[in-house]
């Protein structure tokens, strides 16, 4: 298969950015950051989003979405990236739908999918428990109680948790901390009795929640899956998600390296055009050649991921293969975004470093984008485990 988009992901790539540069530019986000909004997103915007049928991409087409798969969320989000507009796209169009269209029941489906797709329903995944991306590590317990399970324990980094209608929570009702079996994954309403809600805003401006859970009670109708059978369906869905934030980490470095370019070509010193000093132009020339092969690598991650799951034990090395590819991904769109808004910010010179320019604003959301799900020593490690090193 070429590492192309075709015609359709690329009008669908056009018709977002176009839209995203119109109705949600820098500046927008300035002003959430600026006013402490408390929701951190425009939710008009987000229901004119979701009119367009970018929140139901991965929703298949009788639940009222489009049924595309990981390289059209990619595109959108690599429209998001180089618009840095703030939106639940992510936590519940990208997370939440794909372990709810994967692995929800019947009614799990009709009562959640419908209402995401059309932007009236949000979802967040609360996976993390510590500092850094570690899905594996799972404590929260979730202990048989009447007709379904207690749940005990916290989160951090639920992205969008505060405004998630419904909590996609991994609690542990089986087994130790680190292991993979007893991994269950359940649907728990944010109103329910024993939650407590902290709102942290990163240093994006973007949103994440603390999230305590004290004797919450979840209904045995509220499982995903099976009991005990979450880790497989979740590391899908994060692999989902990485590839995701990949593309968006990507728009990012496409943006700031545009943006770069354009100020040299404009900035004159010493009677030059910047643009003009050979340093510089050795600089972009290296900039545009790593941004392009993780281009490459980025499309290959998520056309992998659009093929059939392997179901049989013999494809399990297809299965690793798939997740090495995102491993790779991720760690090299980290890498390359970084490389793109720490040249952009120099070669804009002192004024990068003012609030007043929009590239700073790129940086910071490079970082955190970087860090989220995994970051690239994270996952050269998953890879290099994957391949038996």
């Amino acid at each position: 298969m070429p590492i192309v988009l075709n015609e359709t992901q690329d009008m669908l790539r056009d018709s977002a950015l176009s839209f995203l540069r119109e109705s949600a530019p820098i500046a927008a986000l300035r002003k959430l950051r600026d006013t402490h909004d408390e929701t951190g997103f425009s939710r008009a915007l987000w229901r004119e989003f979701a009119a367009l049928g970018f929140a139901g991409v991965l929703v298949p087409e009788q639940y009222g979405g489009s049924g595309l798969g990981a390289v059209e969320a990619g595109v959108i989000m690599e429209a998001i990236g180089r618009t840095l507009a703030p939106s639940p796209f992510l936590s519940s169009a990208v997370l939440g739908a794909t372990l709810v269209a994967r692995n929800g029941s019947e009614a799990q489906r009709q009562a959640l999918l419908p209402a995401l797709a059309a932007g009236e329903h949000l979802l967040a995944l609360a996976v993390d428990e510590v500092a850094k991306h570690r899905p594996q590590r799972q404590t929260l317990r979730a202990e048989p109680q009447g007709d379904g399970f207690r749940l005990d324990g916290a989160k951090v980094f639920v992205v969008d948790g505060h405004v998630a209608d419904t909590l996609i929570v991994a609690a542990r009702t089986g087994g130790g901390p680190d292991d993979r079996d007893g991994v269950t994954l359940l649907l728990v309403p944010r109103d329910s009795a024993g939650i407590r809600i902290e709102r942290t805003v990163l240093a994006d401006a973007s949103n994440a929640a603390r999230i305590a859970f004290d004797g919450v009670h979840a209904p045995a109708n509220a499982v995903l899956g099976a009991p005990g059978d979450g880790a497989a369906m979740l590391e899908r869905a994060l692999d989902i998600g990485r590839a995701a934030l990949s593309s968006e980490l990507l728009g990012i470095a496409d943006e700031a390296f545009a943006r770069t370019l354009a100020y040299l070509k404009e900035r004159r010193q010493f009677g030059r055009i910047i643009g003009e000093y050979q340093a510089l132009q050795h600089r972009a020339a290296h900039l545009f050649t790593e941004i392009e092969i993780t281009r490459a690598a980025v499309l290959l991650c998520q056309q992998r991921l659009d093929q059939p799951l392997a179901d049989a034990p013999a494809d399990a090395k297809a299965d690793a293969e798939r997740a090495g590819l995102v491993s790779v991904a991720k760690a090299r769109a980290g890498t390359t975004a970084t490389l793109a808004v720490q040249e952009g910010v120099q070669m804009h010179g002192g004024i990068g470093m003012t609030d007043e320019y929009e590239i700073g604003f790129f940086m910071k959301r490079a970082r955190t984008a970087q860090e989220l799900l995994g970051d690239a020593n994270a996952h050269a490690h998953r890879w290099a485990t994957l391949g038996g090193y």
